[in-house]
């Protein structure tokens, strides 16, 4: 009897091994070793549930499951008892776990972003400090086109790098506290620094071109960042780069937040009969602006839905233009008296 029980007790737990190899690991959807530090899970999920959040990608169903992913594979591995029972029995021990009294349930996605990006508690312990390289603040002229439609610009960043030095160098140096004794039952508290001996490291330049993606319908001020691209630092985390956005200048039409603005010269004929005109769009589709009544010097006129997409949104702006009257800088007698003939 003891056989079989041993026997099937094998084949359960050979089940439970197949199961946590043929699961997609948590370590692997986090982008992090098995043996990660919590301080690099959590770098490494700050990262990742930003690009693929879903206010960043509407509409997006593969993004909005991968950050589903991200999100339930943090709550697990983010959590000291529910990663050491994953660790051991995958997914299916998770489950065993929480319905014998374990900690389960948990957060769901959103509690878990907040709590991590602000917003709310959550129960995590605070980030612990990690010396931080300088973030790099670089301002990115776009044009109107990419900003309407969308578009990506290559630059050219050239910043330090870290490599190998020959030689040792002191690091992670801390401050221990020990007590001399300086005489019979009396001790004096003293300070002493600890370093540990490290491989040393050289800073050198290193260039490349980056691709920097423009969403249709950026601000100007809105940034698009790169993480961990910044100045780097010693024995700590690189800052980060980020990309200002400006609105480069067009020579048809001027940016108002989500509106557009154009102005147009007519003549003065075309300002008392009406007047034909079409004009082609940032995306090259046209717009008539003509117009079979009369128009006033300095009229303005609005075109809805004619302007500037709204970040993250099916929306659009107006188009608003202005029209010039181009007055004749003479008359003769004649076209005067026919002026005043028509004119009264």
């Amino acid at each position: 009897m003891a056989y079989y029980k041993s026997k099937l007790l094998f084949v359960v737990y050979l089940s439970l091994l197949l199961i946590v190899n043929a699961a997609k690991s948590y370590y692997d959807i986090l982008q992090v070793p098995k043996g990660a530090s919590d301080d690099q899970i959590k770098r490494s999920y700050r990262k990742l549930a930003l690009k693929y959040h879903p206010d960043k990608n509407q509409g997006n169903e593969e993004a909005n499951k991968k950050f589903a992913e991200i999100n339930n594979a943090y709550e697990v591995l983010s959590d000291s008892e529910k990663r050491s029972v994953y660790d051991k029995y995958g997914e299916e021990g998770l489950k065993q776990h929480a319905a014998g009294g374990g900690r389960g349930g948990g957060m769901d996605i959103q509690d878990i972003f907040k709590s991590f990006f602000g917003g709310g508690g959550g129960g995590h312990h605070e980030e612990e400090k990690v010396a931080r390289g300088d973030d790099v603040i670089v301002d990115l002229d776009a044009t109107l086109e990419d900003l309407y439609m969308g578009g990506s610009l290559k630059v050219w960043r050239e910043k330090n790098v870290l490599r190998p030095a020959p030689g040792k160098r002191r690091c992670n140096c801390r401050n221990e506290v020990y007590h001399r004794q300086i005489g019979p039952g009396m001790y004096q508290q003293m300070t002493e620094q600890v370093c540990e001996q490290c491989p040393n490291v050289k800073y050198e330049r290193e260039g490349n071109f980056m691709t920097v993606d423009i969403e249709k319908g950026m601000q100007d001020g809105q940034e698009v960042v790169f993480y961990e691209e910044g100045e780097p630092i010693i024995d700590g985390e690189p800052g980060d780069l980020k990309f200002r956005i400006r609105t480069a200048p067009h020579d048809s039409f001027r940016r108002e937040g989500n509106d557009l603005h154009a102005t147009f010269t007519i003549t003065l004929v075309q300002a008392l009969t009406g007047f034909e005109k079409t004009i082609t769009h940032l995306d090259e589709h046209p717009v008539d602006i003509g117009s079979q009544n009369i128009t006033k010097p300095k009229e303005v006129r609005k075109f809805k839905g004619e302007g500037m997409p709204l970040h993250y949104s099916n929306k659009k702006g107006d188009l608003y233009v202005t029209h010039e009257v181009l007055f004749p800088t003479s008359l003769t007698e004649d076209q005067k008296t026919k002026i005043q003939a028509v004119l009264g």
